[in-house]
C-alpha cells in the first residue's frame, strides 16, 4: 500500500538556503517579464514546466491528457514521464493527481489562467494531492527518467461548475533531507470541463499559411521553350509525403471553414515544377543557365501531387482563399524605408493584381486579394497607410499592436482603425501557442490543453453574447505545430464553444465600441533590425531601370521581362526576414544576371587605330552573346578633335543571336598625331540612352600631306603662268606696225592690267594665236 502523501504545513514550504534563492530568483524573473517592455518571450512558457531545484528536484513532462475536454462520468488519463535532475537518488517515487483548490470552482478569467502558467514551485494553490491513483516509480538515481501513466475519475476531482481547471500532476518521493515522503515535483495542465450546452460558439477564424521562401530565379534555359530555374531543390523535399507543405495540406483539408493564406509565387513555382526543370549548383548564382551549371530538377511528381491535393483542400465547404501580393513582398520594411522610391507604388499594385490572378488561376477558385498581412502583424501607422494606397483594407494584426488592457473581456477580432480599413486583430496568447514547432508530444499537449482553456474561458465570458476570434500563427507554421492547431480547434468545436469560420466573416462582424482602435506611430525595435533597409531597396527598384533599357533593344523581350519582374518582387520577400543570408544571395544573384545579359551585347575594345593618308576607314566591332536578335541601336563615333580627325555619322545595328558585326566609319585627317575617339552604343527612339559602357581609343595619323604645301604651290604655279603670258605679250607687240593707238593704259596701270588679266586666265585675241 502506498503512503499518503503529506502536503500540508512546512512540508510544502522551501526549507534550504539555496531553496529560497532560487525560489526568489523565479519570482524576479518573472516580475521582469512581465514590466520591462521587450523581456517577454515570443511564446508562452509550456503550461507544465517547472525549472527543478534542489527542494524539488522531479522534472515532469506531460505527453498527454486523455479525454482532451472531460465530461461528467468520465475517467481522465495523464501519461508522461518523470526525471530526477538532482545529484542524489531518490526513494519511492510516486505519481498522482491533486484536486483542484477553491472548492471545486473553476478558473474564473484569463489573467487566472496566466497566473498558473506563470507559477513556479508547488504551491497551495495547486491543490491537495489525491492519495488514491498513485503510480509507484520505485526508486530513481540521478539522471534517471521513467514513464507514468495514471487516471482519476473526474468525480474525484470534485470538479463542480462547467469551466476550465488546474490539472496538476503531483510527484512525491523520499529524499536523503528527509525520510518522510512528500512532494518533490509537479507539473501544472488544464482540463476543460463541459456539462452544459453552450448557447453562442465563439466563431473562430484560423489563417492557414502556404508560404515558402522564393525559389524561382530569374535565368531559364533556353530552348524551344524556356526551362525554369531554381535556386535549390529544397521545395521538392517540402512538397513529397512528410514534408512540410504536403503535411499543411493534409492536415488542413480536414478542417473545412479554414482560410487559406497563399504566397501564389509559390503556387508559380510549384506548377514550374510540374514539368522538367533546373536547379543551379552551389555558388553559381547570377551566371547564365546552362547544362554546366544546374542539374535536372526531382520535385515532378511531388508537385504534381501536392497542387492537386491543394486544389482539393481549398475547396472544402466553408473555407477561403487569400492570395497575398506575389512573392509576398516586405510590406512593413517597404513601409518604413522604401516607400518613398520611383516605381515602388506600382510594383506593390502589380504584385497584388498578379497575384490575385495567378491563385485564381492555378487554384480554379475565387480568390481575396484585398488583405495584408506585415511581419508578425506588427502594425504601425506608415504600416496601415502604405496598405491603403495599394488596395488593402484588411489587415491581418498581431493583438501586441492593438492591445486592450482596459477591458475586462475579449472583445470581437474586427474593428475598423480609419481610412475605411479594418484591423482583424488576432488574440496574441492564443495565436503564440503555434510559433514554436510543436513536434514532440509535451509541446503539442501543453498547447492544445493551452488553447483549449483559453478559447473557452473567452466563450464563458459573455456566454449571451456572438464572440469572434482570430488565430494567427507564424507564416512558417510547421507540420507539428499545424497538426496540434488543428487537433485543438477540433476538440473546441466538439466542446461546442468555438466554431470555425472563414475571415470574411469574422472581418464582418460588428466592432465593439470600447475596444482600441488606435493604430500606433511606433514599431517594435526589435524587428526594425531584420528590416530591408533603404538601400537594399532602392537597388531592388534599380532594377527596373536597367531592366527597361535591355527589353528596349531585345527583339524577343517577353523571354526576359516576366522573369525578372518576378524576380524583383521575390528580392523584397517577407520570407527574407528569417533568411537573411539567403535573401542577400539572392539579390545578389538578379543583380548579377542582369549585368550578365545587359553585358553581353558590346563594344569590342581597341586601343590603337593607324590611319596612312588623310582619308580612311576606322573599324568598329559589335558582339551579341545572347540567345536571340538585338536591334534599335546605334553605334556613335566621336572625336575629340574634329578638326585634326572627323569621321561620319552614327550608324544603325541588327545583330542576330550569338554573333559579332565590323562597321565601316569613314574618316579624313588633317595632321598628323594621334587623336582620341569614342564608340558609344545608343538606343534609338525618342528617349534615346547610352547602352553599355564606352569604347575610348586612339587614331593615329602617320602620312597625311600637309595642307599649306598645297597652298604654295597652287601660288608659285599661278605666278609662272602669269610670268609666260607677259613675256609672249611682250613678243606679239614687238612684231607688229606702229600704228596710232586708241586711248590706251600707260605705265603701272597698263601693268597691273595686264597681270590681273593673267591672274585671272583671261586670254586676250593675240593669245590664241600663239597657241597654234
Amino acid at each position: 500500500m502506498v503512503e499518503p502523501v503529506r502536503q500540508s504545513g512546512p512540508r510544502t514550504l522551501v526549507r534550504t538556503r539555496s531553496g529560497r534563492v532560487a525560489r526568489r530568483l523565479s519570482g524576479l524573473l518573472a516580475v521582469g517579464a512581465v514590466l520591462v517592455p521587450g523581456v517577454l518571450p515570443a511564446v508562452a512558457a509550456p503550461v507544465g514546466f517547472v525549472a527543478a531545484s534542489p527542494e524539488f528536484p522531479a522534472s515532469v513532462a506531460v505527453d498527454s491528457v486523455t479525454p482532451r475536454v472531460a465530461a461528467p462520468g468520465d475517467t481522465v488519463t495523464v501519461t508522461g514521464t518523470v526525471a530526477n535532475s538532482g545529484s542524489a537518488a531518490l526513494k519511492d517515487v510516486t505519481v498522482g493527481f491533486r484536486q483542484p483548490s477553491a472548492s471545486g470552482s473553476p478558473v474564473r478569467n484569463r489573467s487566472g489562467l496566466d497566473q498558473v502558467v506563470r507559477r513556479g514551485e508547488p504551491t497551495a494553490s495547486d491543490g491537495t494531492p489525491l492519495t488514491t491513483g498513485r503510480e509507484s516509480l520505485g526508486v530513481l538515481t540521478s539522471g534517471q527518467s521513467h514513464a507514468f501513466s495514471v487516471q482519476v475519475p473526474v468525480a474525484e476531482l470534485k470538479v463542480g461548475k462547467g469551466g476550465v481547471y488546474e490539472l496538476a500532476v503531483d510527484v512525491a518521493g523520499v529524499t536523503p533531507d528527509d525520510d518522510a515522503p512528500h512532494t518533490i515535483g509537479i507539473a501544472r495542465t488544464f482540463l476543460p470541463y463541459k456539462n452544459e450546452a453552450v448557447p453562442h460558439p465563439t466563431q473562430l477564424a484560423v489563417v492557414w499559411p502556404i508560404t515558402h521562401s522564393p525559389e524561382l530565379v530569374a535565368q531559364t534555359m533556353q530552348d524551344n521553350d524556356p526551362v525554369p530555374v531554381l535556386r535549390d531543390d529544397s521545395l521538392a523535399t517540402d512538397l513529397a509525403q512528410g514534408g512540410r507543405l504536403y503535411q499543411l495540406v493534409q492536415t488542413g483539408g480536414q478542417l473545412p471553414g479554414l482560410t487559406w493564406v497563399i504566397d501564389p509565387d509559390l503556387l508559380d513555382t510549384v506548377f514550374a515544377m510540374t514539368k522538367p526543370y533546373r536547379v543551379q549548383k552551389p555558388n553559381t548564382a547570377g551566371e547564365p543557365a546552362k547544362d554546366s551549371n544546374t542539374v535536372a530538377g526531382t520535385g515532378r511528381d511531388a508537385a504534381t501531387e501536392w497542387l492537386k491535393q491543394l486544389r482539393t483542400a481549398v475547396a472544402g465547404a466553408g473555407s477561403q482563399v487569400v492570395s497575398l501580393p506575389y512573392a509576398d513582398p516586405d510590406l512593413a520594411s517597404i513601409a518604413h524605408n522604401g516607400a518613398g522610391l520611383n516605381g515602388m507604388a506600382s510594383a506593390l499594385r502589380k504584385a497584388g493584381t498578379a497575384g490575385e490572378v495567378t491563385a485564381e488561376g492555378r487554384l480554379s477558385i475565387d480568390a481575396r486579394s484585398d488583405v495584408a498581412w506585415p511581419y508578425q502583424g506588427q502594425l504601425d501607422q506608415q504600416i496601415a497607410g502604405t496598405a491603403r494606397a495599394v488596395g488593402e483594407n484588411v489587415v491581418l494584426t498581431s493583438g501586441a499592436s492593438l492591445p486592450d488592457t482596459s477591458m475586462n473581456y475579449t472583445p470581437n477580432a474586427a474593428r475598423p482603425i480609419g481610412n475605411g480599413q479594418t484591423a482583424v486583430v488576432a488574440d496574441s496568447t492564443v495565436s503564440d501557442l503555434f510559433q514554436p514547432d510543436l513536434s514532440s508530444p509535451q509541446a503539442a499537449t501543453t498547447a492544445v490543453q493551452r488553447f483549449l482553456a483559453e478559447t473557452m474561458v473567452i466563450n464563458r465570458q459573455l456566454p449571451e453574447s456572438p464572440r469572434t476570434l482570430l488565430v494567427l500563427p507564424p507564416r512558417t507554421l510547421t507540420a507539428g505545430s499545424a497538426g496540434a492547431l488543428a487537433e485543438a480547434v477540433g476538440k473546441a468545436q466538439q466542446g461546442g464553444w468555438a466554431r470555425l469560420v472563414n475571415l470574411q466573416t469574422v472581418a464582418a462582424a460588428p466592432a465593439d465600441p470600447e475596444a482600441n482602435t488606435a493604430v500606433p506611430a511606433d514599431y517594435p525595435q526589435r524587428l526594425r533590425a531584420g528590416e530591408l533597409s533603404a538601400a537594399t531597396l532602392g537597388q531592388v527598384m534599380d532594377i527596373q531601370g536597367r531592366l527597361d533599357l535591355l527589353l528596349s533593344i531585345l527583339t524577343q523581350p517577353q523571354r526576359v521581362r516576366g522573369p525578372f519582374s518576378a524576380a524583383m518582387v521575390r528580392s523584397m520577400s517577407t520570407a527574407w526576414r528569417d533568411q537573411a543570408a539567403e535573401g542577400s544571395s539572392y539579390r545578389a544573384g538578379v543583380q548579377n544576371y542582369l549585368d550578365s545579359l545587359t553585358g553581353a551585347v558590346k563594344l569590342t575594345p581597341k586601343s590603337m587605330v593607324t590611319l596612312a593618308g588623310d582619308t580612311g576607314v576606322v573599324l568598329v566591332s559589335i558582339k551579341n552573346d545572347l540567345n536571340q536578335a538585338v536591334g534599335n541601336l546605334q553605334v556613335k563615333l566621336v572625336s575629340s578633335q574634329p578638326n585634326r580627325v572627323n569621321v561620319s555619322l552614327q550608324q544603325n545595328v541588327l545583330l542576330e543571336a550569338t554573333t559579332s558585326q565590323t562597321l565601316r566609319f569613314q574618316a579624313r585627317a588633317r595632321n598628323n598625331g594621334g587623336v582620341q575617339m569614342t564608340a558609344q552604343l545608343v538606343t534609338t527612339g525618342p528617349n534615346p540612352q547610352p547602352y553599355g559602357k564606352p569604347v575610348v581609343f586612339t587614331v593615329d595619323v602617320t602620312s597625311v600631306t600637309s595642307g599649306v604645301l598645297y597652298v604654295i604651290g597652287g601660288g608659285v604655279l599661278l605666278i609662272l603662268l602669269a610670268a609666260v603670258r607677259f613675256t609672249l605679250q611682250r613678243r606679239k607687240r614687238a612684231a607688229e606696225p606702229a600704228e596710232e593707238p586708241e586711248a590706251e593704259p600707260v605705265g603701272e596701270e597698263a601693268d597691273a592690267a595686264e597681270e590681273s588679266g593673267a591672274a585671272a586666265g583671261e586670254h586676250a585675241p593675240g593669245d590664241e594665236k600663239v597657241g597654234h
